[in-house]
């Protein structure tokens, strides 16, 4: 900021004062033009935050809703497989008629979990470049609630979304039933449902983040929703 200072004689209190007010507003409207011009400038740094976010978390949803939709296939798929075995078995029919059903419909075992990727990106350069204490509180908070729910998922897929799945076992099992080998019922019914409760576990994590990241974005759930 630069001032001119009067090069006028002041003759009188009269003119000091008006020298000395000028000076003042001069100040002061400087002041508040960098002010504004600096409000400008993070509106403008949220305005774009906000953008990229919502543009992010919609992407991160998609995902989700997508990952949602093939586990609860699978789960159809592998719940349709346990009926049948365990109607067999219960009916008392011999191990061999067993395994002919179980092979006649191989394809209902599914093994394999969706999981959705979940960026946070656009959060993260709000955060380093603090547009995002510009942003309005209401609105910062859904922003922090949903990409909280996000890293959550992240990390329960990172350390706890296989602890109950055998994955060699399952492969094993599935080279079986593509070379035509024989399964013994009992222990496939069991893999069987090993299978139900992974994919179910994801399912419970997986659609609770899905339920956050709607309520924060305001997207209202479809009614063919699982």
């Amino acid at each position: 900021m630069h001032l001119e200072l009067p090069k006028a004689r002041l003759d009188s209190l009269k003119d000091f004062a008006k020298h000395y007010l000028m000076i003042v507003l001069s100040i002061l409207t400087a002041l508040g033009l960098e002010a504004w011009i600096e409000h400008v400038h993070h509106a403008e740094a949220a305005q774009v935050a906000v953008a990229r976010m919502n543009h992010e978390l919609h992407d991160n949803l998609a995902g989700i809703d997508d990952a949602f939709a093939r586990n609860q296939t699978t789960l159809g798929k592998l719940r349709e497989l346990e009926r049948r075995v365990r109607a067999d078995i219960a009916s008392g029919q011999p191990d061999a008629q067993i395994n002919a059903d179980i092979h006649a419909h191989r394809d209902l075992f599914v093994v394999g979990i969706n999981f959705p990727t979940q960026s946070t990106d656009a959060w993260d350069v709000a955060v380093a470049n603090q547009s995002a204490g510009w942003i309005d509180a209401s609105s910062l908070e859904r922003y922090s609630s949903a990409y909280s729910a996000d890293r959550a998922l992240t990390s329960w897929v990172q350390h706890d979304a296989m602890l109950m799945f055998n994955g060699p076992q399952m492969v094993d099992v599935l080279s079986d039933l593509q070379l035509g080998n024989p399964v013994a019922p009992r222990p496939f019914l069991y893999d069987v449902i090993q299978l139900i409760s992974s994919v179910g576990a994801a399912q419970v994590e997986i659609g609770a983040v899905r339920d956050e990241l709607r309520k924060d974005l305001g997207v209202r759930a479809a009614a063919t929703a699982g």
